[in-house]
């Protein structure tokens, strides 16, 4: 598993840490509007997942807006963010930073995201802080454990992979 700290100080993780050319695992997160997502929607896509703790802190926003800039230019690219805030909460996020090229999802009912691909903080149920980029035949093609949770990730090599594949 990844070392991974929050604010310096060491956390469990939970889960099984995944590596470039593993097959992107099922999942089940709630969209907006409630209604279920799971890796069945992005099959067959190249897609951008960005896994945050919560939208409501300082680097999870400058994260998501980020995304949400760049993913303008990725023609055949979606992005995802992913934390574990209510999905009521993500979308009056949105709603405020004005985020409309990004899709926010919630995993906070059951963590089943984050204990698919490894980023349950069991201490303080958050997920840590990722970047994943799912090829067009589920695979994982890039991924990013970011070993500070409250550290940014490697937006432009995250980017870089996704370019490459659309």
């Amino acid at each position: 598993m990844a070392n991974i700290t929050f604010k310096g100080n060491p956390v469990t993780i939970l889960g099984k840490e995944l590596k470039v050319g593993d097959v992107a695992p099922d999942f089940s997160v709630l969209a907006n509007d409630l209604s279920p997502f799971t890796v069945e929607n992005i099959k067959g896509n190249v897609t951008i997942i960005s896994v945050v703790p919560s939208l409501d802190t300082g680097v999870c926003d400058a994260q998501t807006r980020r995304f949400n800039e760049e993913a303008a230019s990725l023609d055949g690219v979606s992005v995802l963010t992913i934390s574990v805030d209510l999905p009521f909460a993500q979308k009056r996020w949105c709603g405020a930073a004005g985020i409309d090229k990004v899709q926010t999802l919630s995993d906070h009912r059951d963590l089943s995201f984050g204990k698919a691909y490894g980023l349950v903080i069991e201490e303080l149920r958050l997920l840590a802080r990722a970047v994943f980029v799912i090829n067009q035949q589920g695979e994982v093609a890039y991924v990013e454990y970011v070993s500070e949770a409250t550290n940014h990730p490697d937006y432009e090599a995250a980017l870089a992979a996704a370019k490459q594949l659309a």
